[in-house]
């Protein structure tokens, strides 16, 4: 009976403290169970992130960032989970960068997924425009989320209405106030 509470008393101390290193990535947001979205994530917070059930990491930055980790790709599929590459320019993301990230989202939904850039700016503006078009997520509750993170700049918000006017969304609802960040 001894040999059992430390054990149970091991993998609650484990458990716990795994998902205290996957909370601290950088700007980390759990839109649901099966769907999140950082910044860059360190080699052992990836580890972390498989051991949670992650199955697809994807990455929206380029990888000679500063930041980026050397050899992401090889990192996250010794890990056990698929690793998509969409190198996504800060200053000129596009509708088909977008439409590259839903096909893959689509293609496998249900798929645990972390999108993740730098300091999840690009990979938030992704998920506030895929959960609002794919997940049917509230405008209002999907931009209190983003706005969270970030106040897109105006190249950024530009971009989230290309998208969401190809999508014959429209940003703006009545308790929506879009604010153009200037700090990026």
């Amino acid at each position: 009976m001894k040999n059992a509470i430390i054990f149970v008393s091991l993998c609650l101390y484990i458990s716990l403290s795994q998902a205290s290193d996957v909370n601290e990535i950088i700007n980390i947001r759990q839109y649901d169970d099966n769907f999140s979205s950082s910044g860059q994530p360190t080699a052992e917070q990836l580890a972390m992130v498989a051991a949670s059930g992650t199955e697809r990491i994807i990455y929206l930055a380029f990888t000679d960032n500063e930041t980026a980790i050397e050899d992401e790709d090889r990192t996250v599929m010794d890990l056990g989970m698929e690793y998509v590459h969409i190198p996504v320019d800060f200053m000129k993301p596009t509708l088909a960068d977008f439409q590259h990230f839903a096909a893959v989202m689509q293609s496998a939904p249900d798929k645990k997924t972390l999108l993740h850039c730098q300091i999840n700016l690009r990979a938030s503006a992704f998920s506030f425009l895929y959960r609002v078009i794919y997940k049917s997520v509230p405008l209002i509750e999907a931009a209190e989320t983003l706005q969270g993170v970030w106040e897109p700049n105006q190249v950024w918000f530009d971009f989230m209405e290309t998208v969401a006017d190809h999508h014959e969304l429209d940003l703006n609802c009545e308790d929506c106030s879009w604010v153009i960040g200037t700090n990026w």
